[in-house]
């Protein structure tokens, strides 16, 4: 099967660095570019095709990047434009791409933007945010709240209006309406493009616009004590509104003045929602993320009918993704279990579509129990005690058992978990059954067989905790059977459809045992038939 340029992140897998935690070049404690470039050698080693790094440009840190001051500089906190360069450089020189998130809905309350739009009511940016005057009451404008905690709107003595934020106070967003807007982050996009970076992933991308009457969003009727409290009402009004698909396809555009580019959006929506994002046509965002594995109950039932409402739900032509990890959410060895997750990487790399992979996955990284002295994350501080807090998936890439695991000779930002003596990529890299050694035996495999990567997906009626389906083209197929419990379980051949022999178990010690007659797999066991 030829690839064109053109479909490269059809074919590719993603890897996600969260920059701060990857690797730490100048003892602060802090990753930075310098130490991404290090560690290239790694990423190619593993087999990854693409790298996705959360932000990295000037920011006073509110949310740790998201909260951008200047949208065309480096913080120096991660290196300089210089760095930046080589790194663009080194990552091509090593055959990968490069994707930057890009961050349109809000800005730092710092950006010059956002102080000369607060200076006066008269300034000409002021409408380049969302500006609204005081309720009746001399309230906030409506009841719309902050995904952190709290009021969304944040008033502003000076001028007498209130700003609205769908995160931090710090972090206000920008008002998609005004063309202005548009294009100077369209102008953004093409200085990055221009550089040779290979597309974007843009943050919270169905928050762009607003509805324009700024109608009170309903009560939540399902929300439950314990959750986040923004979820006590729904986005209605605030969120996912259908103008939002005009931007997406002038960003779109954007991408495509230049070759071989990719957009992914962020959405968390529910799949029938969510496909909206590709846009009429398919000219939306080539890959609006499919984060639905991230809050599945793991059972092979729930998993079966994701994948099936996904396959449905796709427009003609659509190419799907998958998502088990990422810089939000907890660690998938810690979601279903460290038995558990070698199933989930044989999933995640054997469905149909675009595999995205987080930083540690690969290894088995947990996690990480922060106790409340060192919470950095502001979601946290602002709703304590919930398990809101996105610091424990955050923590620095453990590479080898040297203090501070080999991410920095300093103490770094976060702290590191005990095991990380154990578990490093340098004692995994050693042990040819290793989580760490499945990872690169399924990329290797999912590379070397076309239908793999590019086949259609056949579900295979199952029951109990097997999930079973075929991966196939017209002259190829792989069966992928997965038990997703603790206990053996044995099918029969003629059920698969399929003789032939194991190709990779999850446990790395079955490759080229025949299938006769039956198929057995042990408790927490994957395998891939063909």
């Amino acid at each position: 099967m030829t690839q064109s340029d053109e479909s490269w992140w059809r074919y590719g897998i993603f890897y996600q660095i969260y920059p701060r935690s990857f690797r730490d070049s100048n003892a602060d404690g802090v990753g930075d570019i310098a130490g991404i470039i290090d560690r290239l050698p790694y990423l190619q080693e593993l087999g990854v095709d693409a790298v996705w790094l959360s932000p990295i440009f000037p920011s006073p840190m509110a949310d740790f990047g998201y909260d951008i001051s200047d949208y065309t500089g480096i913080d120096p906190l991660f290196g300089t434009m210089a760095d930046f360069d080589a790194l663009i450089s080194a990552v091509h020189e090593n055959g990968l791409k490069l994707i930057l998130d890009l961050v349109p809905n809000h800005t730092s309350d710092q950006h010059p933007w956002f102080l000369a739009s607060r200076s006066a009511r008269e300034d000409h940016m002021r409408d380049w945010y969302i500006w609204r005057e005081p309720a009746a009451d001399g309230g906030p404008p409506n009841n719309w709240m902050s995904e952190f905690g709290g009021c969304a709107w944040e008033y502003d003595a000076a001028t007498g209006q209130y700003y609205y934020h769908a995160f931090l106070a710090q972090q206000p967003d920008l008002n998609w309406r005004n063309p202005e807007v548009r294009q100077a982050i369209y102008d953004v996009m093409r200085f990055w493009l221009r550089k040779g970076v290979d597309g974007f992933r843009v943050d919270v991308i169905w928050h762009l616009i607003k509805d324009a009457a700024f109608r009170d969003n309903p009560p939540n009727p399902n929300y439950r004590e314990g959750r986040p409290p923004h979820e006590k009402i729904l986005t209605q009004y605030s969120a996912d509104q259908p103008e939002v698909h005009e931007v997406i396809a002038e960003m779109r555009q954007v991408i495509d003045e230049f070759d071989a580019r990719v957009l992914i959006g962020e959405i968390y929506l529910p799949l029938h929602r969510l496909v909206a994002y590709y846009g009429s046509d398919l000219a939306g965002a080539q890959m609006p993320f499919n984060f639905a594995l991230l809050s599945t109950l793991w059972s092979a039932r729930s998993i079966e009918q994701i994948v099936a409402d996904y396959e449905k739900a796709l427009p003609a032509g659509a190419w799907p993704n998958w998502v088990l990890g990422n810089h939000d959410r907890p660690r998938v060895a810690s979601r279903v279990g460290a038995a558990q997750a070698r199933v989930a990487a044989m999933l995640l790399l054997t469905l149909r579509g675009t595999p995205t992979l987080y930083y540690g996955d690969e290894i088995g990284m947990h996690q990480v129990a922060i106790v409340p002295d060192q919470v950095r994350d502001p979601f946290e501080k602002n709703v304590p005690g919930i398990g809101a807090g996105r610091d424990g998936c955050r923590t620095p890439m453990q590479w080898d058992a040297t203090p501070y695991a080999g991410f920095s000779t300093s103490a770094p930002w976060l702290p590191l978990p005990d095991d990380f003596l154990q578990e490093n990529v340098t004692n995994l890299d050693a042990d040819a059954q290793s989580i760490l050694s499945l990872y690169r035996d399924l990329i290797a495999l999912r590379k070397r067989l076309p239908h793999l990567m590019a086949g259609d997906y056949v579900p295979i009626a199952a029951e109990g905790d097997l999930l079973l389906y075929r991966r196939q083209s017209e002259e190829n197929a792989v069966v992928v059977a997965l038990n997703l419990g603790a206990e053996p379980v044995s099918i029969a051949s003629e059920t698969i459809g399929l003789d032939g022999e194991i190709l990779l178990s999850t446990f790395l010690d079955r490759e080229g045992e025949k299938i006769d007659g039956t198929l057995d797999l042990r408790g927490n066991e994957g395998v891939i038939v063909g």
